[in-house]
């Protein structure tokens, strides 16, 4: 169907579809707006993950850095804001935590689910909900980051912690303030998704992670002298990345049929039209790699919140046992990371598949695919094809998540851990990816030619 209007192009000019596409955007008053006000509100950002909380002691919090690697994936969840300790510092994980809680219980909890199809309100009434379980949520993880620096395993970073007579405002104030941020980066990500263009919390953390580009650049810098090994890193890069657009844009399309009577002249005809309903081989996203990195990590932070490494006693051993057998650089950590992710995959996607009722929408909607029965055959056969696509996400996401364990292998670099982040390629490749759709059919709403071809 032809495009009617359609905005004039240099086509002598030589510009790149890309450049073009940005250029028709900025002409555009709203979406220039939109572009703006979202660039605007990631600048903004970055200033307040600069802002740190009272008490904190910079070398220490930086030789804390450099000593644990574990760190940096609570670093990257933070969107950068945890290398600073800033009021930041929790990012807006709380409220991802508080969603991921609210997905997996609105199938199990009637109330919620009668509230969950409501439609337009019942959305609102969940997303209120999951704001409200966000504030606790963050009290209880912010309470463990501070005596996380404050202990032996954050190197004394942050002081004056605790709930005694003297240390209690102290604290009171940090736990405040870190989830007075939190909230605030909640805000401020649903002002984007209002306003903006693209997902606002997503773009949060890919703000985050952009900012930490500079410092991969100057390790890899550091290394210049190996130029074997660095160009093995940027290959193996430049293949997670590849393989990220393709398994994110790769889906299995079920061909529908659908079916409608009209009225014309009188009398009542029967129509058919052809679909198809796609089914995403990684419906799951990066979900099952938070659900993975959290759990894994928990016994080696509770334990070094809680006890003294240096006794004898059997909680101390066990807390021992734990760090160096689950620690970054241990073999069964990654191991475990690596089924832990294609568990919580199949966990995570039949729980969203449930919640979709693809199979009574059809119904609805007078779609049926041939060959299939209506009703619980649809519903048997879809699942049936879910769970085999979901093998390829579930292999796929596993892969990604043990990544730098492989490229440390491969290369023998103790740097390489650190510097191929492929669950940070991940979440960056797919909001980009998302921000570019959205930006498409934004210029597509205007007769204008985007991004994708």
């Amino acid at each position: 169907m032809m495009r009617q209007a359609q905005a004039p192009r240099s086509e002598g000019s030589g510009r790149p579809a890309l450049l073009q596409a940005m250029i028709d955007a900025m002409r555009i008053p709203d979406l220039r707006y939109r572009i703006l006000f979202t660039l605007g509100v990631l600048v903004l950002f970055r200033f307040i993950a600069h802002v740190p909380v009272p008490g904190v002691d910079r070398a220490a919090l930086d030789a804390a850095f450099e000593a644990n690697p574990f760190l940096g994936i609570l670093d990257l969840f933070s969107g950068g804001a945890l290398r600073n300790l800033s009021i930041a510092a929790l990012g807006v994980y709380p409220y991802i935590t508080a969603s991921i809680i609210l997905q997996i219980l609105t199938p199990i909890i009637p109330s919620l689910k009668a509230i969950s199809q409501e439609g337009e309100a019942g959305r609102k009434t969940i997303n209120r909900y999951t704001h409200y379980m966000t504030v606790p949520l963050a009290l209880l993880q912010g309470y463990g980051q501070i005596n996380l620096f404050a202990g032996s395993f954050g190197d004394g970073a942050i002081t004056g912690i605790g709930f005694g007579s003297d240390n209690i405002l102290n604290t009171v104030s940090i736990l405040a303030a870190m989830t007075a941020g939190t909230m605030l980066l909640v805000w401020l990500g649903e002002l984007v998704t209002e306003k903006g263009i693209g997902n606002g919390i997503s773009l949060i953390i890919f703000a985050g992670i952009v900012s930490t580009l500079p410092q991969v650049v100057g390790q890899i810098w550091l290394l210049r002298d190996q130029e074997f090994q660095v160009g093995m890193l940027l290959a193996m890069g430049l293949i997670i990345v590849y393989l990220i657009v393709y398994f994110n844009e790769a889906q299995r399309r079920v061909p529908v049929q659908y079916g409608r009577s009209v009225f014309r002249g009188g009398r009542m005809y029967r129509q058919s039209g052809a679909s198809h309903l796609p089914l995403r081989v990684n419906a799951a996203g990066m979900i099952p790699l938070i659900f993975a990195f959290s759990l894994i990590t928990l016994p080696t932070v509770l334990t070094s919140f809680f006890l003294d490494p240096r006794s004898d006693g059997f909680l101390a051993l066990t807390a021992q046992w734990f760090n160096n057998n689950l620690g970054v650089t241990s073999t069964p950590y990654w191991i475990a990371i690596f089924i832990m992710v294609v568990g919580f995959t199949f966990f995570y996607t039949l729980v969203t598949h449930s919640q979709q009722n693809l199979a009574e929408n059809l119904q609805k909607n007078g779609g049926f695919i041939p060959g299939i029965r209506p009703g619980q055959p649809t519903r048997d056969y879809l699942m049936r094809v879910v769970l085999r696509i979901t093998w390829g996400g579930a292999i796929f996401l596993g892969f990604i998540a043990i990544m730098p364990w492989i490229a440390g292998l491969i290369t023998n670099l103790d740097a390489a851990t650190s510097i191929v982040q492929s669950t940070s390629l991940l979440i960056m490749v797919g909001v980009a990816l998302d921000t570019m759709r959205q930006l498409e059919a934004q210029l597509l709403m205007r007769n204008y030619e985007g991004f994708i071809r």
